[in-house]
């Protein structure tokens, strides 16, 4: 019953910006509902960075970061190919992969990727180390109404989820900028430093919308012993 009120009054305040410094999402069960919404009125990007932070079990293919518009379903996609043991960053619905990470199991992961139209380059920071940067896509703006999500994978605008392409595990710090992210900053948000936070989407301003199980929860944290 209490965790019934929680996920209705999380539901009921999605509008209002929240800080969730310190906290989580997590996703504790395979599912193809289970998703956060997150909120953005802008609908034009020449040049994007999306960071986040992500613990999880799965051995399978998953999605991290999901955003969709009406003409392109991957618009700006970061998904882990476990098969390939790559980190693909979609574009426009154009793919870049990134490989040689150690994607261990069962403990905390920083991750950011950064586009920019005019040069058409991405490119992957993974625990702290950049990737090389590749050719995705150049001369065309991410635009159109855009739908964030975290959780689901969108096969269509807002909607086609798949129950294997699912997250399952924690995710934190969420943040994107409408502009590539100095590598100083990336840096900087790698060590869990005093960054520029995100002017698209800010983890301590955060406005979003849960549908079914997910918990909005304290972040862990293992105290060492004295």
């Amino acid at each position: 019953m209490a965790l019934y009120l929680l996920l209705l009054m999380l539901t009921a305040c999605a509008a209002v910006p929240q800080d969730l410094s310190g906290k989580m999402f997590t996703f504790p069960e395979q599912t193809n509902t289970a998703r956060v919404e997150l909120m953005t009125p802008r609908d034009n990007f020449k040049a994007a960075t999306v960071c986040l932070r992500f613990f999880t079990d799965l051995k399978r293919d998953h999605v991290l970061f999901s955003l969709a518009t009406p003409s392109k379903y991957n618009d700006f996609l970061i998904f882990r190919h476990a098969t390939k043991d790559a980190i693909n960053v979609h574009i426009r619905s154009s793919s870049a992969a990134f490989a040689g990470h150690e994607y261990k199991l069962n403990m905390w992961h920083s991750l950011c990727s950064t586009w920019d139209s005019e040069s058409g380059l991405v490119q992957l920071w993974f625990d702290g180390q950049p990737s090389i940067r590749k050719f995705n896509i150049a001369g065309s703006n991410i635009q159109g109404r855009t739908i964030i999500f975290l959780g689901q994978e969108q096969d269509s605008h807002g909607g086609a989820f798949e129950l294997n392409q699912s997250f399952v595990g924690m995710l934190s710090d969420v943040h994107m900028w409408d502009f590539s992210l100095p590598s100083c900053e990336i840096q900087k948000y790698m060590e869990e430093l005093n960054f520029r936070p995100g002017n698209v989407l800010n983890w301590s301003a955060l406005e979003f919308k849960i549908t079914s199980r997910v918990l909005l929860e304290n972040k862990q944290t293992i105290c060492c012993k004295t």
